[in-house]
C-alpha cells in the first residue's frame, strides 16, 4: 500500500494483521519497521497501531521482554528492526507486515530475509505499508508479477487529520515533486527522468466539450502472461493534448486486449487507433480487425529508444501544452521513470501515451516522429 502522509497506511496494515492473527489460533507473524522503537511506538502502541484498532475483547498485549505482540488466542506477531536484516534469518512466519520500507536502510536485503521466512501455512503473504520514494527497490518490487498494489492520499484521511493541515501543507509544497511524493504517494522522478512532478500535476485540468481529433493508442505486450498492454485515450484541441483515460491492462489474450482497445475506441469516438508493431507487426492489426475495432489502425514502428521518443513530449508538458482529465497514478509513476528506469517492467501505459501525443500533436505542428504503415 502506497500512501501519503497519514493517509491510513498504519491502520491499514494494522486491521489487516489482525484480522489474520484473530483468523486461525497458533499463526506466527512478523512486524517489521525502520527500527524496534517504530515498530512498538507506531505499528503495535500508535493511534493507529494493533492494540488501538481491536475492540477491547480482542486486544493483544505487548510482551516487550520477549518484543512480541500476543492475542488470546495464542497467535504471536514478534517484532523486527529492518537495522538488523540478519535477525530475519531462521524464523519462520505465516505472514507479515512491513512498515516505511522506503525509509530501511537496507530495503532489499531486509526483504529478501523476511521473505525467506514466509514458508509457514497454505499461503503466507506480505503486506508493505510505505510512503514511497523514488529507490531502486521499491521500483522492483512493484514490478514482480503477482504483486497488488493499493494506494491512498492523504486527503482521502482528511476527515481524521488536523484542520488545516493539508491547506497548510498544499501552501508550501503545493504543485511540487514533494506535494505528488509525502501527499498524494506517487513515486516521483529520480536523477535523470524526463518528466517532472510539477509538470505532471499543473496537467491536471477538464476535459473540454469538443475535440477536433480523438486516438487511442496501443503499446502490445509480448505474451499475455508478461508486460501490460498500453492503452491510453488522448483527445486533441487547439494544439494541445488532453489525456482522457488510461484503460492500460495486464494477463490479457491478444483477443482480449484487442477487444478491450476497440471498446475504448467506441467509447470515445476515436478517430483512430495508433498501435505499436515493433513486436507483432501486422499481426496487430489482425488481432484488433478480429476484435471487432472499427476505427482506423496505424502501425507505427520505434526507431530510436524509448527516452529518444519522450523527450518531445516531456517539452510539451513542460509548456503546460498537456491536460490529464482525470487522475492516472500509474501512469504518471511510468513517466516519472522514464529515462531513470529502475524497474524490470516495461513502461508501456506511458509508451501508449507518448505514441498518442506524438501522432495529435507533435506531428500536427510538424514534427513527424514515426513511420506510419
Amino acid at each position: 500500500m502506497l500512501g501519503g502522509r497519514g493517509a491510513g497506511k498504519t491502520f491499514a496494515g494494522a486491521h489487516w494483521l489482525h484480522r489474520l492473527a484473530l483468523s486461525q489460533d497458533n499463526l506466527t507473524l512478523a512486524l517489521v519497521g525502520p527500527a524496534l522503537h517504530d515498530v512498538r511506538e507506531v505499528m503495535v502502541e500508535g493511534p493507529s497501531g494493533l492494540k488501538a484498532i481491536a475492540a477491547e475483547d480482542q486486544r493483544p498485549r505487548w510482551e516487550a521482554g520477549r518484543k512480541r505482540v500476543v492475542w488470546n488466542n495464542r497467535s504471536v506477531a514478534y517484532a523486527f528492526s529492518a537495522e538488523d536484516a540478519d535477525s530475519l534469518r531462521g524464523p519462520q512466519f505465516h505472514g507479515a507486515w512491513a512498515d516505511e520500507f522506503c525509509a530501511w536502510r537496507e530495503p532489499d536485503r531486509v526483504l529478501s530475509n523476511l521473505r525467506f521466512g514466509l514458508r509457514l501455512g497454505v499461503a503466507p503473504k506480505l503486506v508493505v505499508t510505505t510512503t514511497p520514494r523514488p529507490i531502486p527497490a521499491l521500483r522492483r518490487l512493484m514490478a514482480e508479477p503477482g504483486l497488488e498494489i493499493r494506494r491512498g492520499g492523504t486527503v482521502d484521511n482528511a476527515t481524521n487529520l488536523s484542520p488545516g493541515f493539508l491547506a497548510h501543507v498544499r501552501r508550501i509544497y503545493g504543485g511540487t515533486r514533494l506535494e505528488a511524493q509525502e501527499l498524494d504517494g506517487l513515486v516521483v522522478e529520480t536523477e535523470g527522468a524526463l518528466f517532472r512532478a510539477e509538470d505532471l500535476s499543473r496537467a491536471r485540468g477538464d476535459r473540454p466539450h469538443r475535440l477536433d481529433r480523438v486516438v487511442v493508442a496501443v503499446d502490445p505486450p509480448a505474451s499475455a502472461h508478461g508486460d501490460a498492454c498500453g492503452i491510453v485515450a488522448v483527445g486533441r484541441l487547439e494544439g494541445r493534448g488532453f489525456v482522457l483515460a488510461d484503460r492500460s491492462a495486464r494477463g490479457l489474450t491478444p483477443l482480449g486486449w484487442g477487444r478491450r482497445v476497440a471498446a475504448v475506441a467506441e467509447e470515445f469516438g476515436a478517430h483512430a487507433v495508433v498501435a505499436e508493431a515493433n513486436q507483432g507487426g501486422e499481426m496487430v492489426r489482425t488481432v484488433l480487425q478480429q476484435a471487432g475495432c472499427a476505427a482506423p489502425i496505424r502501425l507505427v514502428h520505434a526507431s530510436r529508444s524509448k527516452r529518444a521518443r519522450a523527450e518531445p513530449v516531456a517539452a510539451l508538458y513542460e509548456q503546460g501544452r498537456v491536460v490529464h482529465c482525470g487522475e492516472f497514478p500509474e501512469l504518471a509513476e511510468e513517466l516519472m521513470a522514464l529515462g531513470s528506469e529502475d524497474t524490470r517492467r516495461s513502461p508501456d501505459r506511458a509508451d501508449a501515451l507518448v505514441w498518442a501525443l506524438t501522432e495529435l500533436v507533435l506531428k500536427a505542428r510538424g514534427m513527424p516522429r514515426v513511420w506510419v504503415g
